[in-house]
């Protein structure tokens, strides 16, 4: 069971993190008109490194969105700022009534 559509009000797009290269970060095609439900609020949360860092804006969204969107992703939110993904996490629950989703904390 997967979050349900109608919750999903904004839209995003995402270019996924491909890797660093010798002029700095590598994105892959834009991933346009994702359906995500964005929380324009701050937080303290850990990276990829452990470090703790300062997010402002979390981005639900449906669980397929774990696989395009990898830490040091671009996201645009609906207010057309780009931010950079300090980390993705996967809601799952296998067996139970839950709806399954994917929880990205922005820059």
């Amino acid at each position: 069971m997967n979050v349900p559509a109608w919750l999903l009000r904004h839209r995003i797009s995402v270019e996924p993190y491909a890797g660093d290269s010798a002029y700095g970060p590598r994105y892959g095609p834009p991933v346009e008109d994702v359906p995500a439900l964005v929380a324009f609020r701050i937080r303290v949360v850990r990276d990829r490194e452990g470090r703790e860092v300062t997010s402002t804006a979390t981005v639900y969204a449906g669980p397929d969105l774990a696989a395009q969107c990898p830490p040091e992703s671009r996201i645009t939110l609906p207010d057309g700022r780009t931010t950079r993904v300090i980390a993705v996490a996967a809601h799952t629950a296998p067996g139970l009534p839950v709806p399954e989703s994917t929880e990205v904390s922005c820059e």
